[in-house]
């Protein structure tokens, strides 16, 4: 391995929205520096299972339901 081509490795911190915090490893930052994540799967709709609306852009959801509408029990 090539030396002095890689980023540095080092733990940082990492604190979710509900406070807590976990160290691990990364690239980001400074070694001892602290991540503050914004949206984490304790919030995130994705993982939380949340009721997400589907935008309907240019009529596109519109016309999926008029061809395949028929599929829906």
């Amino acid at each position: 391995m090539k030396s002095e081509i890689h980023p540095d490795y080092h733990k940082i911190t990492v604190a979710l929205t509900d406070g807590s915090t976990f160290d691990t490893f990364s690239t980001w930052g400074k070694e001892g520096d602290k991540l503050q994540l914004d949206i984490d799967p304790k919030t995130h709709p994705a993982w939380t299972g949340g009721n997400q609306q589907l935008l309907d852009r240019g009529g596109r959801v519109s016309r999926f339901n008029q061809k395949f509408g028929f599929l829906k029990k």
